[in-house]
């Protein structure tokens, strides 16, 4: 499986490194251009490639992991999406604060910015560090959470990050599950574990 990953922050990087890991391949993509992502995927070994966000975008699966403020700069003027899936990893952070979404999920907001998206929230509550440092700590495996609106793409996004050796809990729809996730939600920033 080839994945597109939109971002090249340590987000990115860390799903990027858990991907070659699994022996499937990853895409890294910035506003920059894969030039400026030659040196960062030299580190990766070969599962690992740079490309253009509209390359990482023709993936089947892609991972948005860029700062909120980007979403609409990373979005924009891609083709309509026919059905690919995208993971959205974001967190709507403006500096330390949260930015006002008006009622709706972060995740509703990124879907309306891809049309023919399926997207999946996922990749979001870990802090970077825990999710840098892999699925085990201490025997158990770390709980990931993913909420969407498509059976389907939940069911491959989980298949993913178990792979990973993550313990994968679906908390339902993008709205109600997404909630719970995004910043400031119920499960955002928490570490659980499960026993292997």
């Amino acid at each position: 499986m080839k994945i597109g990953i939109i971002g090249a922050g340590r987000v990115a990087q860390a799903l990027a490194r858990h991907i070659s890991a699994g022996g499937d391949q990853a895409i890294l993509s910035n506003s920059r251009g894969p030039d400026s992502l030659a040196e960062l995927v030299r580190n990766f070994g070969a599962g690992v490639s740079a490309g253009s966000i509209r390359q990482a975008a023709e993936a089947s699966m892609v991972a948005l992991a860029v700062p909120w403020l980007k979403i609409d700069e990373a979005l924009a003027g891609l083709p309509h999406w026919e059905g690919r899936i995208l993971v959205d990893a974001t967190n709507q952070f403006v500096g330390r604060d949260l930015a006002d979404l008006g009622g709706r999920t972060s995740s509703e907001i990124v879907a309306g910015l891809a049309p023919g998206a399926r997207v999946v929230k996922a990749l979001n509550t870990l802090v970077v560090e825990r999710f840098e440092s892999g699925p085990f700590k201490a025997g158990a495996r770390r709980v990931t959470f993913i909420s969407g609106d498509d059976a389907e793409a939940k069911a491959q996004v989980g298949s993913l990050l178990s792979g990973f050796g993550f313990a994968v809990v679906d908390l339902g729809s993008l709205r109600i599950g997404g909630l719970a996730q995004q910043a400031g939600g119920a499960l955002a920033g928490v570490d659980l574990l499960k026993a292997t």
